[in-house]
This record gives structure tokens, C-alpha cells and sequence, in this order.
């Protein structure tokens, strides 16, 4: 009885038949506890749009009034489990062993430990992408006070030139070695960047780590100015000193070489040559924008202007395996792309693109982040992949049909699936963010439509092509170790995200939003 509780709340997820494509919304639904088919039981209509994380089921042993504590699939104590290592002493592995009840057991005991390692090998991987969070804070508590006169400028032309500010490449002394960071630059007119210092780190969004109000120093050119032409070639201090404005400057410890605006518009020929190369870079960055939105949301906090000229490109500090040879030397290594300008929801709305997107989106529920981000990807779908497109024509009320995407790769379907996905004309058919993440994953990395060609799509057929899938990249990082591969990089890091939080549940509902 206990198992079979209901549970309670708004929030209350249903059992059912996995079909999710209802009024264009996709539903999650929980797992079946235990499952005694391969299809689920019988639908019920969902009332409330559910989480896409299945709740656990209380346990035998619990009450109502207890908090459903996270139960392991054997009898092991989980504590016994986290910490199965190689290593471990035969007695204690014995003492282990002798809990679980049949081969089967077993077997999950080794599914656990394969997604508990693919877990550290995550964060192991983020880590070395974005630096430790103890080094951060070093860096932090060294910066604070600081000016213009403690950094060493290396350029005095921007080494990017976004929406909203520039960006100066400069040095810092630390820990007898010399850092390069970028100072950021606002523009004109631009948002404050206080909501920047609170949201927490994360690959996809623009860390500070530093500001200040100081003068601009007089090497420094801002383009477009005056003093752009104005500047002596000898290198000597100009008379104007007195004059160069006093501007607030922001310490990123990541240097962007690029915007995505400017990415896409020097990539039309590689897009012609290699389209399948291209197009796999293109979902891999609309992924990233996906996920950097997705904890902007948890955060509170709206994304100021989420177009190319505002998306920043980083390089990383290594090259990973995965793009080595052939596709370096073609431009297709992947970078991160960084989310860099914000503002707090509750404090002000985005303004919309166009009239039509406000008559659309007044009068709906407000949640916590613009509903404009949806249609603002989906338009990113279409740039990127070179595509002309006015947020105006892809909501008009003449039509509905929106412009062809050309069938150049394996990806270029399933994109243009996405972005029609986005741009519905009407919100509530729209796919969420965190619904087009998913989209992107499964693109990338599948489950493909040929894996349907012979058997039936099942919960048990998607489950064990998650299992299979999670032990096969374990098994590739393991022998790129042992060779000469290089190290995992960010692409790597994206794929084990990916696998080590996917369930069936989740794959079978994307895959009907995806392939019917």
C-alpha cells in the first residue's frame, strides 16, 4: 500500500502509457514501479504540466510524513555502493556481495557504478574547462580593489567587439605566473551588470570575477571614437589623458576571440563543404545556449538580448580528442559559448521583438523566465544554419509555413523539426527550453530513428540502449587513456551530461516529438 500511495501536491505525476505529445506539450511520465510491461499502462490525462525527473515511490518502510529518502535498486546500503572503487578489500567486496540476491542484483550494481563514475568524470571534465571554484574565489579576493594600474594591457584593440560592451585582453600577476583575462567594457546605454555577480558558476554563462570605476587608459581604443584616428603612432601619452572617460570595467577570467554573429558570418563555405561537420558544430552550440538558459531560469534571471552579436565565443584551454586533425584544421573545433548579458525578471520584462509576439504572450500566465527565449532559439536555428528569417515573418498572420531549411546532413531534419517546434504560433504549443535541450541531445547522440526500424519502441528497449550506451563511453574514454588521444574536452563533457542524467522516460517522449 505504502508503495502505491498517491502523492500530493500540484505537482503530482501520473502513471500512464508514454505517449507525450498532447496539445504539443511534452508530458513526462514517471516510471512504472516495477514495470510489468514493455508499453505502460493504461493513459491518463495529465492536469498539470509535470517535471521531466520521475519521483521516487515511498518505500515499505516510510510514512506519509517522512521525506522519500533516494532508494538504491538492490538491498545494498547506497553509502556501500558509492564506494566501490577497484581497490577495495575482498572481504568488505564480500560482505557486499552477500546482500544482493541473484546475478540481476549484481547487474545493478554495476549499472550504479557506471553512472556514479560517469558522474565524477563529469565534473572532473568541468572543472578542468572552467577552473576550480576555490581558485575562483583566490582570484576574487585578489582582484578586489584593484584598477586599471594592476593589470597589463596586451591589446589595444579589442579581441571582441559583442552587442552590449567591448572586450580588452589583459595581464595579471598571480601565484608567480602571468593570467590573461579579458576587461569588459559596457557600452553606452547597456544594463547594469549587478545580476551578473549572483547567478553561480556555469559552462554557458560569463563569469566576473572583478569590476572597477576607473579612466580608460589612454592605449585603449574604443572603435568608432574620435581618438581612434587621433591616436600617436609614437606611443607617447597624448594630451587627452584628461579627457578619456571614466567607465565601469568587469574582469572575466574568459577571453571571447568572437561573437556567434560573427562566427556564422565567416562560415558559409565551410557550411557548403562539410555540412554534416557544420551542422553537428551547430547543434552543439545551440546546446549550449539551451543549457546556459535553462540555469539562467533556475537563477531568476532573463537573458537581456539573446542574439548572435551578444553570444561570446571562448576557446578552450586544451584541444580535446574529439576534434583533433581533419576538423581543427578545417575551423571546427568547438568553443564555448557564453550568455553575457542578463537582468532580473521580477525587476524588469524583456521587451518583445515584435508586436505580434506581445499579443501572443499578454495575458498568459508569466513564468519565471520570457517567453520570448523560445522563439528567440528558434530563430538561432535559422541564422546559424544561414538561413534568412524575421522573427515578423515566422509569427505572421499571413502564414504558417516557414522558410525551408535545406536537407544537407543527418542533422538538418531534426533542426528543422526543432525550430518549427519553437516558433509555433501559439505559446502554448511552443516546446520549452529545457524540452529543446533534450531535442538537441538526441540529435547528437541519439537514440536515431533506425534503432525503431526492427523493434518496437518500448520504455525496456530505450532503457537498455541507455544502459548499453552509458558502459560503451565509459569504455571509449578508458582506451583513449591508454592511447595517445588527448584529453576529454568540452564536447565530451556535453555527452556525459547528456548520459548521465537521460532516462527512457525522458528518450521516448523526445523521440515522438522528434521522429513522428
Amino acid at each position: 500500500r505504502a508503495e502505491s500511495l498517491p502523492e500530493q501536491g500540484p505537482s503530482r505525476h501520473y502513471r500512464g502509457d508514454p505517449t507525450p505529445w498532447a496539445g504539443g506539450i511534452l508530458y513526462s511520465i514517471p516510471p512504472p514501479h516495477p514495470l510489468h510491461q514493455e508499453g505502460g499502462p493504461t493513459s491518463s490525462p495529465p492536469r498539470d504540466r509535470p517535471s521531466w525527473g520521475p519521483k521516487k515511490p515511498l518505500t515499505k518502510s516510510q510514512s506519509l510524513g517522512e521525506p522519500v529518502a533516494r532508494s538504491s535498486p538492490q538491498k545494498a546500503p547506497s553509502s556501500s555502493l558509492a564506494e566501490l572503487t577497484f581497490g577495495m578489500a575482498d572481504g568488505e567486496l564480500g560482505q557486499l556481495l552477500q546482500l544482493l540476491e541473484s546475478p540481476a542484483g549484481v547487474c545493478r550494481v554495476v549499472l550504479g557504478c557506471q553512472a556514479a563514475t560517469l558522474a565524477r568524470l563529469s565534473a572532473r571534465i568541468q572543472e578542468k574547462l572552467m577552473g576550480s571554484e576555490e581558485r575562483q574565489q583566490l582570484l576574487e579576493a585578489e582582484l578586489a580593489g584593484k584598477s586599471w594600474a594592476a593589470f597589463s594591457i596586451l591589446d589595444r584593440e579589442p579581441c571582441c567587439d559583442s552587442g552590449d560592451a567591448w572586450y580588452f585582453r589583459v595581464g595579471f600577476a598571480f601565484e608567480q605566473s602571468q593570467l590573461v583575462f579579458a576587461a569588459k567594457v559596457p557600452k553606452p546605454c547597456c544594463a547594469s551588470l549587478g545580476v551578473q555577480s549572483s547567478l553561480g558558476a556555469h559552462c554557458s554563462i560569463q563569469r566576473l570575477i572583478g569590476r572597477f570605476t576607473d579612466r580608460l587608459p589612454w592605449e585603449l581604443v574604443l572603435p568608432g571614437s574620435p581618438e581612434e584616428q587621433s591616436q600617436s603612432p609614437s606611443g607617447e601619452e597624448p594630451a587627452r589623458l584628461a579627457t578619456c572617460p571614466v567607465l565601469q570595467v568587469f574582469i572575466s577570467p574568459e577571453v571571447p576571440y568572437q561573437t556567434l554573429a560573427g562566427f556564422v558570418k565567416g562560415s558559409h563555405s565551410l557550411h557548403r563543404t562539410s555540412p554534416g561537420h557544420y551542422e553537428r558544430l551547430a547543434c552543439l552550440l545551440l546546446l549550449q545556449v539551451c543549457m546556459g538558459l535553462e540555469h539562467l531560469r533556475l537563477q531568476n534571471v532573463g537573458q537581456g538580448d539573446l542574439c548572435p552579436k551578444n553570444l561570446l565565443l571562448v576557446q578552450c584551454p586544451c584541444l580535446p580528442q574529439s576534434q583533433q586533425g581533419k576538423e581543427a584544421s578545417l575551423g571546427l573545433s568547438l568553443p564555448r559559448l557564453l550568455i553575457s548579458s542578463f537582468f532580473k525578471v521580477k525587476d524588469k520584462r524583456r521587451p518583445f521583438s515584435t508586436s505580434q509576439e506581445q499579443d501572443w504572450t499578454e495575458g498568459l500566465a508569466a513564468p519565471p523566465s520570457p517567453v520570448a527565449d523560445e522563439l528567440n532559439v528558434g530563430m538561432l536555428i535559422y541564422q546559424i544554419l544561414h538561413v534568412d528569417i524575421s522573427l515578423e515573418n515566422a509569427l505572421g498572420f499571413r502564414s504558417n509555413r516557414l522558410p525551408e531549411i535545406p536537407s544537407l546532413s543527418i542533422y538538418s531534419m531534426g533542426l528543422k523539426r526543432l525550430a518549427m517546434l519553437l516558433l509555433h504560433r501559439e505559446p502554448c504549443k511552443r516546446v520549452s527550453i529545457e524540452q529543446a535541450r533534450s531535442i538537441l541531445q538526441v540529435l547528437l547522440w541519439g537514440p536515431r530513428q533506425e534503432l525503431f526500424a526492427r523493434s518496437k519502441k518500448t520504455l525496456t528497449l530505450l532503457r537498455s540502449w541507455v544502459e548499453v550506451k552509458r558502459a560503451l563511453l565509459l569504455l571509449k574514454f578508458a582506451e583513449n587513456s591508454a592511447g595517445a588521444a588527448g584529453s576529454p574536452g568540452l564536447e565530451e563533457w556535453l555527452c556525459c551530461q547528456y548520459f548521465k542524467d537521460v532516462t527512457e522516460h525522458t528518450l521516448y517522449q523526445v523521440t515522438q516529438a522528434l521522429y513522428t
